[in-house]
């Protein structure tokens, strides 16, 4: 007599998904079609994409409020969420608010799950979770890409009026954390700030890298780096945690330098400002940024990653560009404060340099060693990319999840 198994039901609740290529979009994403490929019935609930724009992707502008697709064996179920141009503290709070009670819709739309996995931000996703674990008995999985709360805190926004929104916020974070079975993260230094916060049951989950994407032999220079000069790349967020201020001052410093080309490839805030004082350097491009599909050869196709985080915040955070940068077998130059876990991942790996982004001279001093020593170069890339294989690559990461849902 043949025996059916069922296969188990999982619901992913977060706002970044598909079609988003990026940062959180990305991650959830890989994540629940990954689980599908295992035989997993998987379900997401999630907004509208318009992240990195903050604008509602063209192409999703004209559908309903409420939609369902059907995306590469995944179950998606959309809510249209507010999406400010310019996002305010107020507004953000209205962005956050839209997309929970928006998809409150959704929930009901998905039957009898055995597990639920929230993804903060936000941190009302883990309350949308709880709902479902209520009502199933299911098993709620909290993970955690960013401390939304805390950046808001440090920031100063605990100030005036907002006080009493950021206490009922932090509030509904301790509630969902202890309501949660497991809560993960995706750094040691993350986690022994969550285990400061809850006593829940926690799981270091690293964010990861599709290293497959990076061994074919075949991948050609991309058409915005083929120049024959030195190449310096920075890819990523143009935001407020660079540290522009002193990018600016080390291009004024390769100013005088021959045969060397600085290309910057992203969107963000600080994109307009960033433009404007570059303009004037004949030696430096921008580009937006690329497809994902794309992000292989664009990285593999420089000889040298910048990446100039501010000094003054410890950050708990593996940035998740990091990964690609070292994954291209290409050195890096990155700066931040020397106590952060992004320091100890160069130190451990020997696949660049990292500095504390007070030495304007050093960081001009190491570019040009690299760029007369290619076998310096090579020797690191190597051992940069040796190493996210070995720690970060997709295959490892998420078959261990997946043992322990």
């Amino acid at each position: 007599m043949k025996i059916e198994t069922r296969k188990k039901k999982i619901v992913i609740i977060g706002i970044n998904y598909h079609p988003e290529d990026s940062a959180i979009g990305l991650y959830t994403t890989q994540k629940a079609e990954y689980l599908a490929s295992k035989g997993f019935e998987v379900s997401v609930i999630t907004g509208f994409p318009y992240y990195p724009q903050w604008e509602i992707r063209q192409d999703y502008k004209t559908k309903g409020y409420l939609i369902k697709e059907v995306i590469n064996g995944v179950k998606v179920y959309r809510s249209r969420q507010y999406v400010p141009k310019n996002p305010t503290f107020i507004k953000r709070i209205i962005h956050l608010m839209s997309f929970t009670f928006g998809n409150f819709i959704n929930l009901f739309k998905v039957k009898s799950p055995d597990i639920v996995i929230s993804i903060i931000p936000f941190t009302t996703s883990a309350l949308l979770g709880w709902f479902l674990k209520a009502k199933y008995k299911s098993k709620l999985w909290v993970h955690i890409q960013d401390f939304e709360f805390d950046a808001a805190i440090d920031s100063g926004l605990l100030n005036g009026n907002k006080k009493f929104v950021i206490k009922l916020l932090l509030h509904i974070e301790k509630f969902v954390l202890k309501k949660a079975d497991v809560v993960s993260t995706i750094s040691y230094g993350m986690i022994n700030k969550l285990k400061e916060k809850t006593k829940t049951k926690t799981y270091y989950l690293t964010n990861w890298i599709d290293i497959e994407k990076f061994t074919n032999n075949e991948i050609e220079k991309h058409r915005y780096l083929k120049s024959e000069a030195f190449k310096i790349l920075y890819s990523g967020n143009i935001g407020a945690k660079q540290d522009w201020i002193f990018f600016l001052k080390v291009l004024k410093g390769l100013e005088k330098l021959t045969d060397i080309e600085v290309v910057v490839v992203g969107e963000g805030a600080e994109k307009e400002n960033v433009l404007q004082e570059i303009k004037d350097y004949k030696f430096v491009k921008h580009f937006n940024l690329v497809p994902y599909n794309e992000l292989p050869s664009l990285l593999s196709s420089a000889d040298l990653h910048i990446l100039f985080q501010k000094s003054d915040v410890i950050d708990t955070v593996m940035p998740s560009k990091i990964l690609g940068m070292m994954a291209s077998a290409r050195p890096s130059i990155v700066t931040g404060n020397i106590m952060s876990e992004v320091a100890k991942v160069f130190d451990d790996s020997n696949g660049g340099f990292y500095f504390d982004g007070k030495s304007i001279n050093q960081i001009i001093k190491q570019i040009m060693l690299l760029k007369e020593d290619k076998a310096l170069c090579y020797k690191l890339g190597l051992n940069a990319k040796a190493y996210v294989e070995e720690k970060f690559s997709k295959d490892k990461v998420l078959n261990k999840f997946i043992s322990k849902l």
